[in-house]
């Protein structure tokens, strides 16, 4: 057997595992304790007497080595003993001589225990160290038993020995912590993370993490309370780090606008992190371009997009927005720039770098230190963000550069999202224009204008369109639709049904056979998209045909809101058109409403975006679009269609619509009894000379006798083939305004056609005649046949 002679009994330990016997001098037991008998498994009846070599788990080892008592036994040390079932048991001992006496008392302890009250000891001696943490033990009553902290501790936020919470919290957060305590007392369940505000001497509030267990002994009784307070500064720098990610997440982004993204960007980091900042964007992203890309020094093609100040003003040397970054030189802050890299630097680096003559525009008078950090996206620079600190005294560290990277790391989607809205919605706004007609006409039936607002004030292009067509005869269409749904998809649509309405306007198709003609073309257009989108495939329209020689005017509605008139007396009203079904419904037939105009009067025609407004009951906003109307159009004379258009139509966009805006405004005209001469005449060959007498000596009194001959070539051909092939009666109509127009009627429906005759044939030229001798001609049907109409210019081909 061997003994060591550390001495482990200047460790704490408990009272309760302590292992005594009395031995005389010649090493024979006495007596001992009932946790001996508890230990190794023999009474104090059966051991006394026994020599202690006995009890030793290998006594041929000989005798106990340490430090020496007497009989040979170490004064300290641990040994090896024997349980009464063979089972070796380590102890620690120790021997103290009784005075007056030759007994001694042996002390021993397993050693398992030991070990145990070391590292417990070591542990606690450890964390009382501590000056990061502050560790505190507390009685029943929560009062300060022992605490690692010293009134000279800075900072000190744990109450002295005796003392309470409430000395060092406020009221309430002394109420808050005790509470917590007493739970954990009661319960013993263990706070642990608990965020608690404490309020330090000298010092300002700050924030800890409390967390607590209850003691107890060995009966498991509570003997009080255990707590650890660890700052919060660590915590609270990453969550102030997610809190601003968050809050720049929620602050930048939220506009397509290239300049409203950066100002956003700017206004965010000021004073988030610097006290000035300025955004630079490439000149080609306000264009929504993609940026060059960028390769050694020279000109960056930046221009000031941002700037912010937390001061409110920016001073005057710097360069200021809109102004073009001049030609840089090629310094390694700027390489690392190019690379997407984000650079930290101070006022002296900068102003060396950058050189005298460029130093005063980047460089602030109270500057320190500065942040550079690309707008970095897709392996583009969009631009350059950089943020200066001027009056906070602490410079930017390594954390400020990872923070401000990973926020223009986000800014930049940002930007390059507004950059690619930017490109495509000015590709959609160039497609919208040129498809839309100019937004003022002035004709002989109508003076007219139109307004167009996309959804959103401008965020969405849609596939609203309004139309002027003017017609033969002086007639003129008034058109006005709506294509369901926005985007280029909308306003492709659009473009094809203004083309078909155009042509199908040339034909001269009454108002609800060019209706259901452009039913049957929306029908086949949803035919050609996805089956999953066919249901979006619509549009609305209402047509109006006008003539200022009879003063009428024949609307038909495709599911469109009906037209308001304000008549020249200033009266207003909605006009009462049958509703028809949407375009693309089909099965169902149009309706004409037919109404005289007096000159002067105009007609409003709209899409629904200019009175579905706020969930507003329809009709009520239709009615108050009649009075508007009537109100801007009683200002005396003519007022300026433009201008009230523009008037209605800012009244209903002061918040972005969410639907597109048309309006369409006409100023009807009629034309001068005495411009218009109309004959009828039998179907008889021998009128062919009366009727060139006829034109003849109209055109004598409107002072157009240079018109004479080839007006009288021109009905020549015309009577005569209208009563060779169509019979009789025959009508002839002349028309003067700014041009000439001559107009045969007779009752067959049968369509003139321009053919090269051969030169054996005796016929077939009298339209190649006509033709040749006007400016257009064409033929109209009508319910009692049809019409062939041509036109002249007024100007003489001397002139």
């Amino acid at each position: 057997m061997g003994a060591s002679t550390d001495d482990a009994w200047g460790l704490s330990f408990s009272f309760d595992d302590i292992v005594t016997a009395v031995l005389d001098d010649q090493g024979v037991v006495l007596c001992w304790s009932q946790a001996a008998a508890d230990l190794l498994g023999h009474t104090a009846e059966e051991i006394r007497g026994s020599p202690v070599w006995s009890l030793l788990a290998a006594p041929s080892h000989g005798r106990c080595q340490g430090r020496p008592h007497r009989a040979g036994i170490p004064s300290t040390g641990r040994a090896m003993l024997r349980h009464r079932s063979g089972q070796p048991i380590e102890v620690a001992f120790r021997v103290v001589r009784l005075e007056g006496s030759s007994q001694g008392l042996v002390l021993a302890v397993p050693v398992q225990h030991l070990v145990m009250w070391s590292e417990d000891n070591a542990f606690v001696r450890a964390l009382f160290a501590q000056d990061q943490i502050q560790v505190g033990i507390h009685d029943l009553d929560l009062r300060t038993v022992r605490t690692n902290v010293t009134s000279e501790a800075p900072g000190g936020s744990a109450p002295l020995h005796g003392g309470r919470l409430r000395e060092v919290l406020s009221p309430q957060d002394a109420e808050d912590a005790e509470s917590a305590l007493r739970r954990v007392l009661d319960t013993g369940v263990p706070l642990i993370g608990w965020e608690q505000r404490v309020r330090a001497p000298q010092v300002s509030d700050r924030q800890w993490f409390l967390s607590a267990f209850r003691l107890e002994d060995p009966p498991g009784r509570p003997t009080g309370v255990a707590t650890i307070l660890t700052p919060t500064a660590a915590k609270e720098r990453e969550r102030h780090r997610l809190d601003l990610l968050h809050e720049a997440s929620a602050r930048i982004g939220g506009s397509l606008d290239v300049l409203r993204t950066s100002q956003d960007l700017a206004e965010f980091l000021v004073p988030a992190l610097g006290d000035l900042v300025w955004v630079e964007l490439a000149d080609a992203v306000f264009k929504g371009d993609e940026p060059p890309k960028l390769a050694g020094a020279g000109l960056w093609y930046l221009r000031r997009a941002a700037m912010a100040s937390a001061t409110g003003s920016v001073p005057s040397v710097l360069l200021q927005l809109g102004m073009t970054v001049p030609r840089m030189p090629d310094v390694p802050f700027l390489r690392s720039l190019r690379r997407g890299e984000t650079v930290l630097t101070g006022v002296r680096e900068a102003s060396e770098q950058l050189g005298p003559e460029l130093a005063p525009l980047f460089v602030p008078e109270r500057g320190h230190s500065v942040l550079y950090s690309p707008l970095f996206a897709r392996g583009l620079v969009l631009g350059v963000v950089v943020i200066w600190r001027t009056d906070r005294p602490d410079p930017f560290v390594e954390e400020d550069r990872e923070l401000l990277a990973e926020i223009a790391s986000r800014a930049a989607l940002s930007v390059d999202n507004a950059r690619r809205y930017t490109r495509e919605h000015r590709a959609a706004v160039a497609l919208q224009h040129r498809l839309l007609p100019r937004t003022t006409s002035d004709i002989p039936a109508v003076e007219a204008a139109g307004s167009y607002v996309p959804a959103g004030g401008g965020a969405d292009i849609g596939g609203d369109w309004f139309d002027v067509i003017p017609l033969p005869s002086l007639r003129v269409a008034l058109v006005v639709g709506d294509v369901v749904g926005h985007g280029l998809h909308a306003t492709a649509t659009m473009g094809r049904l203004r083309t078909a309405v155009q042509t199908l306007a040339d034909l001269e198709l009454e108002p609800d056979e060019l209706l259901t003609h452009l039913d049957d073309l929306v029908q086949r257009l949803a035919e050609e998209v996805d089956p999953a989108q066919r249901d979006v495939v619509g549009a609305t329209c209402l047509y109006a045909l006008y003539d200022p020689v009879t003063r009428q005017c024949a609307v038909a509605s495709a599911g469109h809101p009906p037209p308001v008139l304000v008549r020249p007396d200033g009266t207003a009203q909605v006009i009462e058109v049958a509703p028809g079904p949407p375009l693309g419904v089909g099965g169902m037939p149009f309706e004409v409403t037919s109404l005289r105009l007096e000159p002067g009067s105009v007609l409003a025609l709209y899409t629904d975006g200019l009175v579905a407004l706020g969930g507003q009951d329809i009709e009520a906003e239709v009615s108050r679009l009649a009075n508007s109307v009537a109100a801007l159009c009683d200002g005396g004379g003519s007022p300026c269609l433009a201008g009230i258009g523009r008037a209605l139509v800012s009244r209903a966009t002061e918040v972005p619509p969410r639907d597109d805006v048309a309006l369409l405004l006409a100023r009807t005209r009629a034309l001068p009894g005495d411009s218009t001469a109309a004959w009828r005449f039998p179907a008889d060959p021998a009128i062919v000379t009366e009727a060139r007498e006829a034109v003849t000596g109209q055109l004598a009194s409107w002072g157009l006798d240079h018109l004479t001959f080839a007006t009288e070539l021109i009905v020549s051909e015309l009577v005569t083939n209208a009563i060779r092939y169509a019979g009789g009666p025959i009508a002839l109509r002349l028309i003067r305004d700014n041009v000439l127009v001559c107009e045969v009627s007779d009752p067959s429906n049968t369509q003139p056609r321009l053919r090269r005759a051969r030169w054996t044939d005796e016929g077939g030229r009298g339209l190649y005649l006509v033709a040749q001798l006007t400016t257009r001609w064409g033929s109209r049907c009508s319910q009692n046949g049809k019409t062939i109409w041509a036109e002249q210019s007024l100007v003489s081909p001397a002139e």
